[in-house]
């Protein structure tokens, strides 16, 4: 009997803002994902665990929050493939019986030994930078030698992670698409996706994810040339100046690092013109656009393949970015809405009809998703616990929680209808709150955590916060003793390092120029 078990398409995008889709903002041009959102359910409240790559996909993959997994930076020892606290979702799709095959952007993180493909049957990986992988085809060592050095080449001088100042600025787009990491990647799937591999009965888990639109902004040049600089909105400043105390600034004063590459976007960005501005903001956009061309070639040839008859599909980004709001921050590393909240669709024919074409605006976690496709795999209930729902058959949540643990720790409880951030200032040595109207003052600008008319509301959420925490690390603590082996010996902990529920929360310390 052939398997009835739907086909799972799961598409990624990294640093992708929840705005930045046609179906949220029309000036953003995605018709791909449009479609695919208009024929399914968006989740509007979502929001990711960790506003950094690696510990957010790390809570993706395995439906654990951070201080669950151990796994809390991007530049903090992960796990090794026998270390893993649970089965990563593409084991889980393998043992379920699905043929699974991976293209792009995992970023598992630093390891002390090189990490498998993590059950991938078939995987393709990109940039070596965001980790090698045992049985993967990588980008400038297999392939496309000559691809990698031209891209490395024209981000040699965008510092870490791409994200200095000229990164963000970007260029008019002098490298073709497969002279990209993402264009490479979109190749080689498409090539797999037209071969033999298919000709089988097995369910597919295919899974494609991309670095972008994360800076550099150097999309190829026929996708910023369908953008008019007229229609790119100048930002727009809050009501104070870059000294205001919130978690920002406290993450700052604790991170040379971070401080000093904010004051370089602040510094390059208020001698800009207005035009100027834009531009880097509409290189952003056609970033988004490029990526949608792309996933609409690989769904071109999965339609083709006859593998959308019977199919669930994913779109979800790892987290937002600031894009240069709040006097001039970019990147995430914080927990205002445009850094933790991301786009994630449910789509395709095997969605239940009753949820197409619609939009839930309930708080929402990407945790969700491991929960969510392992059922759809038929791969049997989550263990006793496990803090990951399903999107179509869990329970609603009372609130989505985030944290944030680099360089000093903060969490995020998050409502349809307010956000509470607590935070830890070392210098100070007691919690600090934040506390915003999502309806009344959607940017966030207005902390009314002292505001003596919302102390019902903020001793509310406080509690729910407490309560999320406590029951849910509860039932998965982490005992790592070893989470410090792979440190290298350059970098030291601080003084005021803080334990939570038996793991480690990083406090402030020099980064040493390291990020993903």
């Amino acid at each position: 009997m052939t398997d009835q078990r739907p086909d799972i398409i799961f598409l990624m995008t990294d640093q992708q803002r929840w705005d930045a889709l046609g179906v949220e903002d029309a000036r953003v041009l995605t018709p791909h994902l449009d479609r695919i959102a208009r024929h399914g359910v968006r989740y509007t409240g979502a929001t990711c665990q960790a506003p950094m790559c690696v510990p957010s996909r790390f809570s993706l993959m395995t439906g654990l929050y951070p201080s669950q997994s151990g796994v809390r930076a991007n530049w903090w020892s992960t796990p090794d493939d026998d270390e893993l606290p649970v089965r990563v979702l593409p084991e889980v799709m393998r043992d379920a019986g699905y043929l699974t095959a991976g293209f792009g952007k995992t970023h598992w993180g630093t390891t002390a030994h090189t990490p498998s493909t993590r059950g991938f049957d078939v995987r393709v990986v990109g940039d070596p930078d965001l980790g090698l992988e045992d049985g993967a085809t990588h980008w400038q060592h297999e392939d496309d030698p000559e691809g990698y050095a031209q891209y490395a080449a024209a981000v040699k001088d965008y510092g870490p992670g791409e994200e200095e100042p000229a990164g963000y600025v970007g260029t008019p787009g002098e490298l073709p698409s497969r002279r990209h990491i993402d264009g490479w990647i979109a190749e080689k799937a498409v090539e797999w996706l037209e071969g033999p591999d298919l000709d089988t009965d097995q369910p597919l888990f295919f899974y494609l994810s991309f670095a972008k639109p994360h800076a550099a902004h150097i999309p190829p040049a026929e996708f910023q040339q369908l953008y008019d600089i007229t229609d790119i909105p100048d930002l727009q400043m809050p009501p104070w100046d870059h000294t205001r105390y919130d978690h920002i600034r406290v993450r700052d004063e604790n991170s040379p690092f971070l401080n000093g590459r904010s004051e370089r976007w602040r510094t390059i960005w208020q001698g800009m013109s207005s035009e100027q501005r834009r531009l880097a903001t509409l290189r952003y956009w056609a970033n988004c656009t490029w990526l949608d061309s792309l996933f609409g070639e690989a769904m071109e040839r999965l339609e083709r393949r006859g593998r959308l008859r019977n199919a669930l599909i994913v779109f979800v980004s790892d987290h937002g970015e600031l894009l240069g709001e709040r006097f001039f921050h970019f990147s995430k590393y914080c927990l205002y809405d445009s850094s933790v909240r991301v786009p994630l669709v449910l789509s395709g024919t095997a969605l239940p009809a009753t949820l197409r074409g619609t939009v839930d605006p309930r708080p929402t976690e990407i945790l969700d998703l491991y929960a969510t496709l392992s059922d759809v795999a038929g791969a049997g209930g989550n263990a006793p616990g496990h803090p990951s729902r399903s999107l179509l058959t869990g329970p609603a949540r009372r609130g989505s929680f985030a944290e944030m643990h680099e360089p000093a720790p903060a969490w995020m409880w998050r409502t349809e209808r307010h956000k509470l951030i607590y935070f830890v200032d070392p210098a100070v040595g007691t919690a600090q709150g934040e506390l915003y109207d999502l309806v009344a003052d959607p940017n966030e600008w207005v902390n009314i955590y002292e505001d003596p008319q919302s102390a019902l509301i903020r001793d509310a959420l406080v509690r729910d916060l407490i309560a999320h925490v406590s029951t849910t690390f509860g039932a998965w603590p982490v005992h790592r003793s070893d989470l410090l082996r792979s440190v290298p010996q350059t970098e030291t902990l601080p003084a005021h390092t803080v334990r939570i529920d038996g793991g480690m929360t990083m406090g402030a310390r020099a980064l040493a120029g390291r990020e993903e």
